[in-house]
């Protein structure tokens, strides 16, 4: 395996692209941050199918060997649909990587779950877990204003530590042991989450999906540096700034239109 393709609705997928460039620095990767369609949680499944269709359609355009959704809302609503689609092309999505993680982490079985409406509404990560531990708690909370407080460059902002509070504490009041941040751009809010609940054991994406990859695909290491290429649907104000703070490097970020998306521009 050489090269991999990722896609987010934004710049939270980059979370899940760091910590595998950290782990399989050789690989190739191309990422689609869909920044013009952000944020993905509140939308109908119908659409978040078809934006999670032509996300994938542009990164086969690259010859890659595997595609990492990382959007936890198109994993939890589109992923069977893309498996299906396009058959010969091996995904990884976000709901069970995530669940594999949590269940190792818990001590007493208390799991808490915060994420998008439309991934908590799918009860894609309850099902998951309930799956493989039948004696295991799982308590949600859709927390749809941590997505564009992330976009927006507030993440390490008094007012993410408020909104935090109130979104966490009935979590808390459940005396959970673990908590999924159910979304990629919640760790950028790790630090605000972790003053909240510090003895609250967090699973990220990018975390879930190394440990999944490692487990499961036969990823052979070389010496080679692997290249990052970056596209958006909309080059919006902070991302760049955003994505190379959480990369730790520069970026080169392309705009990637719709037309040409869909192999319609002349």
């Amino acid at each position: 395996m050489k090269k991999i393709g990722v896609f987010d609705s934004g710049v939270g997928g980059l979370t899940v692209v760091k910590e595998i460039r950290k782990h399989f620095p050789h690989l190739d990767i191309v990422y689609l941050g869909d920044t013009a369609r952000l944020p993905y949680g509140d939308k109908s499944e119908s659409t978040i199918i078809d934006y999670s269709l032509s996300n994938t359609k542009f990164l086969l355009n690259f010859d890659v060997d595997l595609i990492v959704v990382a959007c936890n809302t198109s994993s939890a609503i589109a992923l069977e649909t893309l498996e299906k689609k396009f058959c010969k092309t091996p995904f990884v999505g976000m709901i069970k990587a995530g669940a594999t993680l949590a269940l190792k982490k818990t001590k007493f079985k208390k799991i808490g779950l915060i994420g998008t409406r439309a991934t908590i509404m799918s009860g894609a990560y309850k099902k998951e877990l309930l799956r493989m531990n039948k004696d295991v708690e799982v308590f949600e909370k859709a927390t749809p204003l941590f997505v564009p407080l992330v976009e927006e460059g507030f993440a390490e902002d008094e007012v993410s530590f408020i909104v935090a509070k109130k979104y966490l504490s009935p979590l808390l009041e459940k005396k959970i042991d673990t908590l999924i941040l159910g979304c990629t751009h919640y760790p950028l809010l790790m630090p605000t989450i972790k003053a909240i609940a510090p003895d609250v054991s967090l699973i990220s994406s990018g975390r879930a999906t190394v440990e999944f990859l490692k487990e499961n695909l036969d990823i052979k290491a070389n010496n080679k540096k692997g290249s990052l290429e970056v596209f958006v649907t909309d080059i919006t104000t902070h991302f760049k700034e955003v994505a190379e703070k959480l990369l730790q490097e520069k970026i080169n970020l392309e705009h990637i239109s719709y037309e040409r998306m869909n192999g319609n521009e002349n």
